[in-house]
């Protein structure tokens, strides 16, 4: 249990329990209530610390990546590669990027002026919701989510892909079964996880580029803040 493995599926866990409570706990509340209401100081804390752990946890499926690449590409210097100190720089860093592009989103936010009519079509306090609500120029925010996106979506979702290239031909070059089944349950369940949560973010960008409909962009938003972080857990639970 000490093994980097278990060290970034500790942090994983975290991220994922995090990410659901920012968002889901005042969704049942309002299912529940008729006030449905949230203060603006409320609205932006939650904002922010949804953009920190949906970052951590993409920047942490890459680590994740990283290590299964380590473990089967090169199995006999994997406790060479992966020492305690390099697992904690990787975690580190992924925290400081995470909390870095929230603040500067959350920072450029609370300087716009918004219009008379405060009501947010959705479950949560999304960025791009806020934005279509203000009455502000909203470009340098846009220029912004873009570069972050890149940053903390498009190079990590590379690397993982780049990643499991080489897993591919490694496992390729294994003449065994039985090499072959373990070099599988290996990166399993992380590809797994890794499907569920790139693939609700396409089904997202996705929807939402083909329909305005506010129903199917939150029902999508909920299958990755809600779902997806609940199937995680029995994912890598079958896989132990």
């Amino acid at each position: 249990f000490h093994s980097p493995m278990y060290f970034l599926l500790s942090h994983l866990a975290f991220t994922d329990v995090s990410f659901s409570s920012v968002t889901v706990p005042k969704m049942l509340k309002d299912m529940h209530s008729k006030d449905k209401f949230i203060p603006y100081a409320g609205c932006i804390l939650q904002m922010y610390f949804f953009i920190v752990f949906g970052c951590l946890d993409s920047l942490l499926l890459s680590v994740m990546a990283y290590d299964r690449y380590v473990a089967i590409c090169h199995p006999l210097r994997y406790t060479t590669i992966m020492k305690e100190g390099l697992c904690l720089l990787l975690v580190a860093g992924s925290w400081l990027i995470s909390c870095g592009g929230a603040l500067l989103d959350t920072v450029l936010l609370a300087q716009l002026s918004f219009c008379d009519e405060n009501i947010i079509p959705h479950f949560f306090c999304s960025l791009p919701v806020l934005l279509k609500l203000s009455c502000s120029n909203t470009s340098v925010n846009e220029l912004v989510i873009f570069a972050v996106g890149a940053l903390v979506v498009i190079f990590p979702f590379s690397a993982i892909v780049v990643s499991y290239g080489h897993i591919g031909a490694s496992i390729l070059r294994i003449p065994s079964t039985t090499g072959l089944h373990k070099a599988l349950s290996t990166c399993g369940s992380h590809l797994s996880v890794v499907s569920l949560f790139y693939g609700t973010i396409i089904a997202l960008h996705y929807s939402s580029s083909l329909s305005d409909s506010n129903d199917k962009s939150m029902t999508a938003s909920l299958m990755y803040t809600a779902v997806t972080p609940m199937l995680n857990p029995i994912i890598y639970t079958l896989r132990n």
